[in-house]
């Protein structure tokens, strides 16, 4: 099985997920701007949502181009992904309808943990299916990153029964990290292209 449908049925899930959250908005009925002062938490969690499934989309973008081929296991191991990445509208209408409450709060890093372990499965999975040689493994290398996300997610799991300021701040400190496009698959792709023998024209 190739990895077009693989793409096209990710980007169509995580495309539901935004337009859900989205339509959690409610429209205030006044129309000054403090009627959205007590929408300023559901804002707020909503942009937070929007930009780790952005993460989580411009990530998952690179996964078809360093994969040949499309395993049973890869399948599973991205539909164990968009799993946890479908819950995000919800922890994120609860966490903001509830003004950032530490349950809701720490559920919300919960869903994020989970989907960040689910994203390193599917890494193993393709790396596994393309053998020692596969891109993504040059790519990836130690994926600090990738590890320490995990660790961040646990503290502010933890943090969130302490102080949910805590737990917010760790959650954008996170998003921070992954903001910025990783150039990584992309310098693997060229340096294979680079290395690779030119096509044979025919003659005529």
């Amino acid at each position: 099985m190739g990895t077009g449908r693989l793409e096209a049925f990710s980007d169509a899930v995580l495309a539901i997920l935004i337009t859900i959250m989205v339509l959690e908005l409610r429209v205030p009925h006044e129309a000054d701007l403090a009627a959205l002062r007590p929408l300023l938490p559901v804002l707020l969690s909503y942009v937070l949502s929007f930009v780790y499934l952005g993460i989580y989309w411009n990530n998952h973008h690179h996964m078809p181009q360093v994969t040949r081929r499309v395993t049973g296991a890869i399948l599973w191991a991205n539909l164990h992904l968009l799993f946890w990445l479908s819950l995000v509208p919800f922890v994120t209408a609860w966490m903001g309808e509830n003004h950032f409450a530490s349950t809701p709060t720490a559920l919300y890093g919960v869903v994020l943990l989970m989907a960040a372990i689910a994203y390193l499965l599917l890494e193993w999975q393709i790396m596994g299916a393309e053998g020692p040689n596969a891109v993504l493994s040059a790519a990836v290398g130690r994926d600090l990153k990738g590890k320490l996300s995990p660790l961040l997610y646990i503290l502010a799991i933890g943090g969130a029964f302490v102080r949910p300021e805590i737990s917010e701040a760790i959650y954008v400190l996170v998003a921070l990290m992954w903001l910025m496009p990783d150039p990584r698959i992309e310098r693997a792709l060229t340096q294979v292209e680079e290395h690779r023998p030119p096509t044979p024209t025919s003659s005529s």
